[in-house]
């Protein structure tokens, strides 16, 4: 049995261009560096290893990418089939990365939401072992993980910003952030104009379910929140920000002409925080953003993405 974690160790990284912006210590840990392209192999990966030891022999996701890509390369790391169900917008980068790592996809409604019912009825058909793309404990545990290493790293941030989809990256993170007592450490939730349900539910004091996702941060869209990042929303100081498509694409142009490395829109939408200098980091002197990284994008779209917010 594979019992070595299927993800692996990233660098945190100093950012001179983004001291110089803000003057503050800017920390980046590279989560684009993973096998996957993202974070989402951390917490994936951890909750495929549990249904592998227990037997399952077929993995069914849904997604719009890039957790599809992380159970596709667990399910081939493991040696199990992978089955990932997928919104009929999910960009073409997406289905060829996950159909090379051999998992099979099939084409499920016009967003994530449609697609995760299609695949929750096909899991009890074939008597698959269900990867949620966010929303399971094992999942936030293994994120977790990203705040162990920044700890062995020596690091203890003013700050944590963060992109928000689904949610599940930021709970792993808090759940870091509470095993180590860093109970003071305020985590800055992002979300682009047209997929910002965390913001919506903050503002409801309740979960709130998007009627659409209307977002060049495909990977951001989901309609509705993981309702644990609500629930630590009442226990950690977590502030929603809200940011346009134009600065989450500009940010991404900006990271490649800082660290040669293409991350896409949803990654962005955190980066941006801290290229756009916003005025919600004024009071911290360090401050950590993780890089969530992101395979939907290459030089093609991003250009295109340029010459759309433009």
């Amino acid at each position: 049995m594979h019992t070595k974690p299927l993800h692996d160790w990233t660098p945190l990284l100093a950012s001179t261009t983004l001291k110089s912006l803000t003057g503050k210590d800017v920390w980046l840990k590279m989560e684009c560096n993973q096998p996957s392209g993202s974070f989402k192999i951390r917490g994936i990966g951890r909750l495929c290893q549990y249904w592998a030891e227990r037997g399952k022999t077929h993995f069914v996701a849904s997604s719009a990418g890039n957790a599809g890509l992380a159970v596709a390369y667990a399910g081939r790391m493991l040696g199990i089939k992978v089955t990932v169900f997928m919104p009929r917008t999910s960009k073409a980068i997406y289905v060829d990365a996950i159909r090379a790592q051999g998992a099979h996809t099939e084409v499920a409604g016009d967003v994530w939401d449609e697609a995760h019912a299609a695949a929750l009825t096909y899991t009890e058909q074939v008597d698959g072992a269900y990867i949620h793309p966010f929303d399971h404990p094992l999942i936030w545990s293994g994120h977790a993980t990203i705040i162990d290493e920044v700890a062995e790293q020596n690091l203890k941030p003013d700050a944590i910003v963060v992109s928000v989809g689904g949610g599940g990256l930021a709970c792993g993170l808090l759940e870091g952030l509470h095993h180590y007592g860093w109970t003071d450490v305020p985590v800055l939730a992002v979300e682009t104009e047209g997929a910002a349900s965390f913001a919506a539910s903050v503002n409801a004091n309740k979960l709130v379910t998007l009627d659409k996702i209307d977002t060049l941060a495909t990977a951001l869209g989901t309609k509705r929140v993981a309702e644990r990042l609500l629930d630590w929303h009442k226990q950690h100081p977590i502030q929603s920000i809200v940011v346009s498509d134009k600065s989450a694409v500009l940010a991404c142009q900006a990271f490649v002409d800082e660290k040669r490395v293409l991350v896409e829109p949803s990654c962005g939408a955190a980066l941006s925080v801290l290229y756009d200098n916003r005025p919600e980091l004024a009071t911290f002197r360090s401050i950590l953003v993780i890089v969530c990284g992101g395979i939907g994008l290459n030089t093609q779209l991003l250009s295109e993405y340029i010459r759309l917010v433009s």
